[in-house]
């Protein structure tokens, strides 16, 4: 028999099903009907002994297919899929050919038996969608691999590798070769009773103190996101009412969540991360090579670039201009790998490895075997500008060449210099070993391999691209700037720094915006601006302002919106700053902390929806990735385009670019359950 979606082939009174649903295998409902349909006809065909399930290509399957979502549910339900298989009195076995995800986990958790290939993962990733498993998944796992070890899988999106799965009695066996074959060969050796089902076997209830820890702890880590603590509970109803109680309580909360406000910005993000690093503009175009890269300036920001371009295996040269700078530079590379060894991102032979591929020189001279070259030097112009002349000069005119500047205008950078196709700004956002943005901004002679090289660079180094327009701040930045104005507005109102930082947080940032300037340093702000006055920009004196010439630079100072106790990070309410701003304070109603909130992020909407107008963004959706992965905004409000929509509209009218955008994310798309 032969299906569309799921192909079955008998040997040797084994059937082996393969799902067949590109590109990762996801459980719609027509391969929900026909895993359904398949399993109640091989109950019934005494020619066949067992069954061996696999996925087409390099996933098992990568969950539900998540266009279904904005549906009611509609059946065959995967729970009863799964149900029917664990039921069966044939052995079912799991031949997990790739990544085991979501409801793909699940699916395999109902089999009787379990083989992995040596690349094959299994999770349960459902709570990144701003939803638990909803097909047994909090029920069956922990009853597996025992209670803790599963609520980290759960409840913190991890996954475990085949030889982890092995380890915790998940895997019955890695296949060292043919993974089909040995699979099939396998199901030949079964006879006899199948193993217990998940359901039948008991869970010890390790107590209050247990639950309430691991609540605290997950509900800290999920910052606002409510589905990682209702996986816990789901988990919990299942140790102490029983696998069927849980079941059910999973069930419940899924489709609770799959209506919430989180669920929904989360699979807006899903789809818009998809899209970024697939441009459908860029498509069919050979990026350029990239077997060595140049990195100028080794401060904090050329030295994290560096990190990140080797950490991704690449080769790297780290240029200065003395020998002592160089030093410091490699030195800050050292620590960055030393720091991830420490945090367990990588071992200490993988530390090595990361540092046998960065370089150093004194000089641009070693530069010229590049394929990339990326300057990371201090914003100034004419400093900028030298280090191009020098480029174009040494650089072959095919290597791409890139600066990071995050405010001057990378065309007054390259003006007039050879070859203007090669030139693109990327913005790397500080640490760039650890954000995740990368701002492409291609110049006026840029051309499209140029971008997509921009784009393969992002996509190699593990980073969210989004292509912004050349104006100030390109998209990022310029938010920034309006967000901090409404900030400092506010307080003119009667807030204070702390009333706005508490309600910005209490919204699920990390920090507000004055805790932010602190630690960044006021006076970077306050020059940029004094620059823009120079010019003849009429730009009134504000609170910053203020600060910085009483000497309040932030916490490098001992006081900039807060005090600072020395060698201490924890602010304070400071005496001086309220007293300074209180000349320029109207009494009025004090706003709530909602209002706040409300207001804070309403601007940066209506500064988003002016750059979808000037045509400096794609789309609403990249506005919202700039903000979740470069500047903190919580990533189950989807963004502020996004979370201005679903509140209602901006003063502006309402978030909607015009203009291109990247092909529909949704074809192919799969969530986890």
């Amino acid at each position: 028999m032969t299906t569309d979606l799921i192909r079955r082939r008998d040997i040797d009174q084994i059937a082996l099903l393969t799902l067949a649903n590109p590109p990762v295998n996801a459980l719609g409902r027509a391969v929900r009907q026909k895993l359904a349909a398949l399993a109640s006809e091989l109950e019934a065909d005494d020619s066949v002994r067992a069954v061996v399930l696999t996925g087409e290509g390099r996933v098992f399957v990568g969950g539900a297919d998540i266009g279904e979502f904005d549906r009611p549910p509609e059946e065959p339900h995967l729970p009863d899929v799964i149900a029917a298989i664990e039921a069966a009195r044939k052995p079912w076995v799991a031949a997990l050919n790739g990544a085991a995800l979501g409801g793909g986990a699940e699916l395999a958790l109902g089999c009787h038996y379990r083989i992995f290939a040596k690349e094959a993962r299994l999770g349960l990733p459902e709570t990144a969608l701003g939803l638990i498993p909803g097909a047994g998944g909090t029920q069956r796992l922990p009853r597996r691999i025992g209670l803790a070890p599963a609520i980290e899988v759960i409840t913190a999106g991890r996954t475990l590798s085949a030889n982890e799965a092995q380890d915790a009695g998940l895997a019955d066996r890695i296949a060292a070769g043919d993974l089909i074959a040995e699979a099939q060969a396998f199901a030949r050796t079964l006879d006899g009773p199948l193993p217990q089902p998940a359901g039948a076997a008991s869970l010890a209830d390790p107590g209050p103190a247990f639950w309430e820890e691991a609540r605290a702890r997950i509900a800290k880590a999920a910052r606002g996101n409510p589905a990682p603590v209702a996986a816990l509970e789901a988990i919990h109803v299942g140790v102490a009412e029983g696998f069927a109680a849980g079941l059910r309580a999973e069930r419940e909360t899924f489709l609770r969540l799959r209506g919430s406000d989180e669920a929904a910005a989360l699979r807006h993000l899903f789809f818009a991360e998809r899209a970024a690093v697939r441009p459908a503009a860029l498509r069919g175009i050979e990026p350029a090579p990239m077997a060595r890269i140049g990195v100028i300036g080794g401060g904090t920001m050329g030295s994290g670039i560096a990190a990140a371009i080797a950490a991704a295996g690449l080769e790297v040269t780290l240029a200065e201009t003395g020998s002592d700078a160089l030093e410091a530079g490699l030195t800050r590379v050292r620590a960055i790998f030393e720091a991830q060894v420490t945090r367990g991102l990588t071992d200490r032979a993988g530390a090595a490895d990361r540092l046998a591929r960065v370089s150093g020189t004194v000089g641009l001279g070693p530069l010229a075997v590049c394929d990339l070259v990326i300057e990371a030097v201090f914003e100034d112009l004419a400093v900028k500008r030298r280090v191009f002349e020098d480029l174009t000069r040494l650089c072959r005119p095919d290597a791409i060449l890139a600066t990071n500047t995050s405010y001057l205008d990378p065309e007054r950078i390259v003006a007039g210099l050879p070859n203007p196709d090669r030139f693109i700004a990327l913005h790397f956002f500080s640490p760039a070993q650890v954000m995740k943005l990368l701002e492409i901004v291609p110049l006026a002679a840029t051309t499209s391999r140029t971008l997509a090289t921009g784009f393969a660079l992002a996509a190699r180094l593990g980073k969210i691209p989004v292509q912004a327009g050349n104006g100030e701040g390109f998209i990022g930045n310029r938010i920034l700037k309006r967000y901090r104005a409404e900030a400092e507005a506010l307080l003119f109102a009667g807030a204070s720094p702390a009333e706005v930082d508490q309600a910005m947080r209490a919204f699920g940032f990390g920090m507000g915006p004055f805790e932010m300037q602190d630690m960044a340093g006021l006076d970077i702000a306050f020059r940029a601006r004094e620059a823009a006055r120079a010019q003849g920009q009429d730009l009134p004196e504000g609170p910053g302002d203020r600060l910085v010439r009483a000497g309040r630079l932030g916490r490098k100072s001992g006081g900039g919106w807060y005090d600072y106790a020395p060698e201490s990070r924890q602010p304070h309410p400071s005496a001086e700053v309220a007293a300074l701003i209180a000349p320029l304070v109207t009494p009025r109603p004090r706003p709530s902390a909602m209002e706040i909130a409300e207001r804070l992020i309403g601007a940066m909407a209506e500064e988003g929806q002016r750059i979808c107008d000037e045509g400096l963004a794609q789309g609403p959706a990249d506005i919202d990735l700039v903000e979740v992965h470069g500047y903190g905004f919580p990533r189950h409000k989807g963004g502020p385009m996004f979370h201005t929509a679903r509140k209602g509209p901006t003063r502006a009218g309402g978030p909607a670019c015009p203009g291109p955008t990247n092909a529909d994310p949704r074809k192919g798309g799969a969530a986890p359950t």
